[in-house]
């Protein structure tokens, strides 16, 4: 009877060590996880095995996230701070609308209120998208949106976008700022090219998924640490 006992009880124990033993999800904040980039972000972050947080306007719109859900807008320090408790690291995917004739601050008002919280509750992690046409990025897109989209539809996003880069380059954060090419909604392939040096790239677009993956990598991976990549196919 009691060598039974002894071994039930050693198996308890056995199972609770390993329970407690068990290192804790690295809890990742995403702002803009609504987006179509967003979206597929917190969906790597559950198959990576972190556990994600979106700091949302409208939680309706995220009811079909498998994520912490914070309720706020990502320029309202005040909700930021609410959002990164506990948190480990950031990745930025916000978006804004083409407006080519209102001014775009979204961008650089986010990121500034974001940048300075963090540097308040301790948090060093940032991975931030962009996108290619952002500082020296410029004129690396193809023809068609460099001369006509970007002149026409998205120079006061980039012009916001440029001020975002300024501000997180300054900001004293282990930053990476991701510049994708032109985003397209195909299957996800599995393989992406992260270019610094751009002088043999010249357009090309890339899949949501692949940047998702990409970003999600940079959460713990310092080899891009302080710089800006171009991701491509």
């Amino acid at each position: 009877m009691l060598e039974a006992g002894a071994e039930a009880l050693a198996d308890i124990g056995s199972f609770l060590a390993g329970l407690l033993n068990k290192p804790a999800k690295k809890r990742v904040l995403v702002l803009g996880a609504t987006g179509g980039t967003g979206r597929g972000i917190v969906k790597t972050l559950n198959e990576r095995r972190f556990a994600p947080v979106a700091l949302v306007r409208s939680p309706e719109k995220a009811r079909d996230l498998d994520a912490v859900i914070v309720k706020g807008d990502a320029s309202d320090p005040a909700a930021i701070a609410r959002a990164l408790d506990n948190v480990d690291a950031v990745i930025s995917a916000l978006g804004t609308p083409a407006s080519p004739f209102r001014e775009v601050t979204l961008l650089s008002t986010a990121t500034k209120a974001l940048t300075e919280a963090m540097r308040n509750k301790g948090v060093k992690r940032l991975v931030a998208i962009t996108g290619i046409g952002a500082g020296e990025s410029r004129g690396h897109g193809g023809f068609l949106f460099d001369r006509i989209i970007m002149p026409l539809l998205l120079r006061k996003v980039y012009a916001d976008k440029d001020r975002q880069e300024t501000i997180i380059a300054g900001s004293g954060l282990d930053y990476v700022i991701v510049r994708p090419a032109v985003l397209n909604d195909k299957p996800r392939r599995g393989t992406v090219r992260a270019l610094l040096d751009l002088g043999g790239f010249h357009g090309g677009t890339i899949a949501r998924s692949d940047v998702a993956d990409f970003v999600v990598d940079q959460v713990e991976n310092d080899a891009f640490l302080g710089k800006r990549p171009l991701v491509t196919w």
